[in-house]
């Protein structure tokens, strides 16, 4: 394949995943049907069966949290009535007696709790770069990915192959404010993503939490509450009660002297006092102007 900066890149990337997949829907492609190899021999490209221990995923897969239930289920169509699709591999450049999974993990995983020993596979030559860009695109026309595992794929192709966000845009069809998006939901903490990809949380309630000091603990709140993305942003917004000066436990040298003041001057006197700043405050509260001269007098300050 040419340079990403090629504009019939992934046009004709997309032209290649629907003739090496198949022009079927997402229940299609991984529900298993009636089909004799024959009728798989009818692709437009020459299969094998490939032993699935000799496959291996590989480091480019975007995926990384699979519904069991759906793996299950899979496994027990396959069970009984084989794999309608190939899956699509290249050969492992470490090791050309092994193979390597570009598309078509899913089936894979799910041949294997069939107790398949062999899988129909289409075997291509793709570089890793081609290969990244192949999976990416299946899974999301597949809509397999979390927003988590798509924007970490986006990051890998960024970081790893040179693609900017305009050329990931234009390869998925998408926005590059939606590209944009995804990419700073991996600002989040580890444990805020993992919600996000089990979804737990949805991403607009997700976004508001990113570069929050407290964002861990506000995602556990959102999820235990369901809150909603509105209510997530007004949550943010609240401003955090600071703690009360009053409410700081007094040591027993300022509550002595809080007594003194009461005994031998008459006065209800209240004093807050940092040790570390060697400051504070006194609060004396007072029930008439005469004790307020009073207590002027034993300051030692008269009305002049």
């Amino acid at each position: 394949m040419n340079s990403p900066k090629n504009k019939d890149h992934s046009k004709r990337l997309g032209r290649g995943l629907s003739s090496l997949l198949g022009e079927t829907s997402q229940t299609q492609a991984d529900a298993a049907m009636p089909a004799s190899q024959d009728s798989l021999a009818e692709t437009s490209h020459q299969f094998k069966m490939i032993p699935v221990e000799l496959i291996t995923t590989g480091p480019w897969q975007p995926r990384q949290h699979f519904d069991e239930d759906g793996i299950e289920e899979l496994a027990k169509s396959i069970a009984q009535k084989g794999i309608i699709q190939p899956v699509l591999l290249r050969i492992n450049p470490e090791n050309n007696k092994t193979y390597q999974l570009v598309a078509g993990e899913r089936r894979w995983r799910a041949a294997q709790r069939a107790t398949l020993h062999e899988i129909p596979a289409l075997i291509q030559d793709f570089s890793d770069k081609d290969a990244a860009e192949l999976a990416l695109v299946e899974n999301i026309q597949r809509r397999d990915l979390s927003v988590v595992e798509e924007a970490e794929s986006y990051h890998a192709l960024m970081s790893a192959h040179g693609y900017t966000q305009e050329e990931c845009a234009e390869m998925v069809g998408k926005s590059r404010s939606h590209i944009a998006n995804l990419l700073r939901l991996l600002h989040l903490p580890e444990q805020v993503r993992k919600m996000l990809m089990h979804q737990q949380i949805t991403m607009g309630q997700a976004r508001p939490l990113i570069g929050h000091p407290d964002a861990e603990k506000l995602a556990r709140q959102i999820a235990d509450e369901q809150l909603s993305a509105r209510q997530v942003e007004a949550l943010i917004r609240k401003p955090a009660k600071k703690p009360s000066v009053a409410a700081a436990e007094k040591s027993n040298d300022v509550r002595a002297i809080e007594a003194r003041a009461q005994t031998e001057l008459g006065l209800s006197l209240s004093l807050d006092w940092n040790n570390e700043k060697e400051a504070g405050k006194i609060a004396i509260r007072l029930t008439s102007l005469d004790q307020l001269e009073d207590v002027l007098a034993k300051l030692g300050i008269s009305e002049g």
